[in-house]
């Protein structure tokens, strides 16, 4: 939100207080208060007839200092409030100069500035990375009513900031203004379905604004070196996070706010829907499901959406009994054919639902303020909403979710979770302008807890399109509706890497797009994207996304990259691995893996999937793409093992190719099952080793599908000899040297040569191979 007009001058109708000389600082214990005024302080008589900011530095963490500056203490501070994980104090230390305090937090200090002008900065041992000069922060009003608090930190020359959400506008945020309110906006405009009030910046540092209510920011656009933002309120308290990389930042951030949880295995496999507004019925699923198997094209799980419940009901819970009579044998006949069962919710409760009456006699849905339940036609008529702020709602709804996990039930899509009212009251008293973007997080967790109490621990997996901060912990998201045509694709793109650096480990899209009917070329170009993203789904709005009512080359590319996917199951849940225990995102922007490579700080066509896989996605129809390979050595084409030095390339592909590159001194386990995302990936693993340059060493691992590392390898080279030590269960697996040389013999652990691979039988956990090169 802008308050000034210009540099100099202030709005029309605000009253700008600014921060301008610290009063007094005191410490109590780690903490620190500073005691500041909105004017110099000349004589007493400048203590008179004005405001005192009241700022409060703390640290939950090492690497973590918040700020919380408060007008009037004396507001009762409503919930929501976003829940977070401090750890032990004991890592903060406090010094003092003449001419500052110090608080210290790990490598991360803020240089608290005494009398004179009021700033603070924020230092990473000895390098400035941001900081609050005079006047930055501010008490704002309009009239009689509107209140803003707002801060103002320093964006230096060349820094970049990304993330904030689900953004489907630009990805690099500066220049932009960003409200973050959860809207039903598609993918198409400035508004998105995850608004994040956190922010990376490519210096290493985040900011994690702790409001759980509409922040508004301006990145370089009202004043263009600052990042500023605002609320509505009497206090704002936000984080500094430091990294040094960006891969810590966002480790640290999710240490607060909650690391994802661990889809599972299964989860990583093709879904297949009915689409929307399609008419639909278990014969029509049935041709669905024997279409794909006749195909040859594996299918993992199949997902129900709105209509699998009466028109008009939206939602009661209850299967259409005119469609589908036997919604139990169904489920069960699925089942038998190795399906795992989605099916689509919401938390809107229409009039004509059976859920409506029973919500409103107990209390369990959201009022006006004068009693009566909150409604409106928008999406169904006379729709109300589950008040998930009351415990005994919440058991509600959950058990109508419990009864359908019963029936066979594997998975909930959480569809909408945005349209939620500022004119209501909550059971616990909830302030319901923080509600609208919270909300979702209730809704969510209800679901998710559902399936992990009925299914156990990591067999949970929602499709979730709403978020906040902390959503991350119920995964998966997916990325709204979008169009059928290339811009979409891309907007998908830059929507999922903005959510990874949001603190978000998994992210999906409607292959092929939502909205209309992509021309086939556009459905097998999304292909390859959807394929080679951590979740995979088919889904559409008025049309079927069988790949066959494309054409035949659409069965193929589903076909092929299906299959691809699964191969690389070893290496992707181990990726899944990282993002729940590291808070890395698994399809990552380049410059998560790259943040010294300034070439990598703009690109938002391409990502690295893993630590070690680069995708660039093709956006044309000739099949023209541009990519960039980052320094380090050189890459390795997977699909056809040509090799490539950095670079920008420009390049021409058909329908069964795409860039898709190992990196340099990089290990890609590959399955050896090609029709099931769930299987034993230590059995049979192949260990491709890429490009392995003399005096390097290169390690990856392999979990079993609980998550849990089962298998570690660790290759050197020096010179033509290269050490494979494998620690883990002694199943059978081989070794593949790409682009490094040809394998003229292979020593231990009954180790036979293949052509470029080292062949290794069922032996013992410890295995050590001596490979030399010819």
């Amino acid at each position: 939100m802008k308050f000034h007009d210009g540099n100099w001058l202030i709005r029309e109708g605000f009253n700008v207080k600014a921060a301008t000389q610290a009063h007094e600082v005191e410490r109590n214990g780690d903490d620190l208060t500073a005691y500041v005024s909105p004017i110099p302080i000349m004589t007493r008589g400048n203590m008179l007839d004005t405001l005192q900011f009241t700022v409060k530095f703390h640290s939950p963490a090492p690497g973590v200092i918040g700020v919380k500056l408060i007008h009037y203490a004396g507001v009762v501070e409503r919930g929501p409030k976003f829940e977070l994980t401090p750890q032990s104090a004991g890592h903060v230390t406090i010094t003092e100069t003449e001419e500052e305090t110090i608080l210290t937090s790990g490598n991360l200090s803020a240089h608290i500035r005494k009398g004179a002008e009021w700033s603070v900065a924020f230092y990473r041992g000895g390098e400035r990375l941001t900081g609050s000069g005079p006047r930055s922060m501010a008490y704002i009003t309009e009239g009689k009513d509107r209140r803003w608090l707002r801060e103002e930190l320093d964006l230096g020359v060349g820094e970049f900031i990304y993330g904030l959400g689900e953004r489907f506008t630009a990805f690099v945020k500066n220049g932009q203004v960003v409200d973050l309110w959860n809207q039903d906006g598609g993918t198409s405009s400035e508004q998105t379905y995850k608004n994040i009030p956190f922010y990376v910046s490519n210096k290493g540092y985040g900011v994690f604004v702790n409001q759980p209510e509409l922040v508004s920011f301006e990145v370089g656009s009202e004043k263009v070196k600052k990042v500023q933002f605002s609320v509505e309120g009497e206090s704002l308290e936000y984080f500094v996070i430091d990294g040094p990389s960006i891969k810590e930042v966002l480790g640290r951030y999710t240490d607060l706010t909650g690391k994802p949880a661990l889809p599972p295995a299964w989860s990583f496999g093709l879904w297949l829907t009915t689409s929307f507004t399609t008419n639909y019925d278990e014969a029509t699923v049935n041709s669905f499901v024997e279409g794909m198997a006749e195909r040859d094209l594996p299918l993992h799980v199949f997902h129900f959406d709105c209509f699998w419940m009466k028109e008009y009901h939206w939602t009661d819970f209850k299967w259409d009994e005119r469609t589908f009579p036997d919604p139990v044998g169904m489920l069960k006949r699925l089942h038998e054919k190795g399906l795992k069962i989605c099916v689509w919710i919401n938390p809107y409760i229409a009039q004509r639902s059976r859920l409506f009456e029973e919500g409103k006699a107990n209390g369990y849905l959201v009022k006006r303020p004068n009693g009566d339940v909150w409604q409106w036609d928008l999406w169904q008529p006379g729709m109300a909403l589950v008040d998930f702020t009351n415990p005994a709602a919440c058991e509600w709804y959950a058990g109508y979710l419990r009864d359908l996990v019963d029936m066979g039930v594997d998975s909930f899509k959480t569809d909408f979770g945005e349209r939620i009212p500022t004119d209501v009251v909550y059971h616990d008293g909830s302030d319901p302008y923080k509600m609208h973007n919270f909300y979702t997080q209730l809704y969510n967790q209800v679901v998710f807890n559902v399936l992990e109490e009925k299914l156990g621990k990591g067999e949970a997996a929602l499709f979730a399109r709403s978020a906040t901060a902390g959503g991350q912990k119920f995964p998966v998201h997916w990325g709204g509706d979008c169009y059928a045509d290339y811009e979409s694709m891309a907007e998908s793109l830059r929507g999922g890497l903005s959510l990874g650096l949001s603190g978000f480990g998994f992210w999906s899209h409607d292959i092929g797009g939502f909205e209309n009917t992509a021309p086939t070329h556009v459905f097998k170009r999304w292909l390859q994207f959807g394929l080679l993203s951590s979740h995979s789904r088919l889904h559409g709005s008025k049309s079927y996304r069988v790949p066959w009512a494309y054409d035949q080359e659409a069965v193929d590319v589903t076909r092929f990259y299906t299959k691809l996917k699964s191969r690389l199951m070893p290496y992707l849940f181990d990726t899944a691995g990282q993002a729940t225990e590291l808070g890395v995102p698994s399809q990552r922007a380049m410059v998560i893996e790259f943040q010294n490579d300034p070439t990598t700080e703009f690109l938002d066509r391409q990502y690295m999937l893993g630590d070690n896989l680069l995708v660039a996605p093709i956006f044309s129809e000739s099949g023209d793409v541009q990519y960039y390979l980052p320094q380090g050595g050189t890459w390795t084409h997977v699909l056809s093992g040509e090799t490539k030095q950095p670079g920008w390339y420009k390049e021409n592909y058909g329908f069964d190719s795409l860039p898709l590159f190992a990196r340099p001194n990089s290990i890609i386990a590959f399955g050896a099952n090609e029709q099931r995302p769930d299987y034993d990936y230590s059995n049979g693993v192949d260990f491709n080793v890429y490009a392995l340059e003399d005096g390097r060493t290169a390690t990856a691992t392999v979990r079993d599908i609980k998550g849990a590392v089962e298998t570690t390898v660790s290759i050197a080279r020096e010179g033509k000899t290269i050490t494979v030590a494998l620690q883990g269960s002694g199943k059978a697996f081989s070794v593949t040297l790409n682009s490094i040389g040809e394998i003229a013999s292979a020593s231990g652990a009954s180790a036979t040569v293949d052509g470029d691979s080292v062949i290794v039988p069922a032996g013992e956990n410890n295995v050590t191979i001596t490979i030399t090169l010819a």
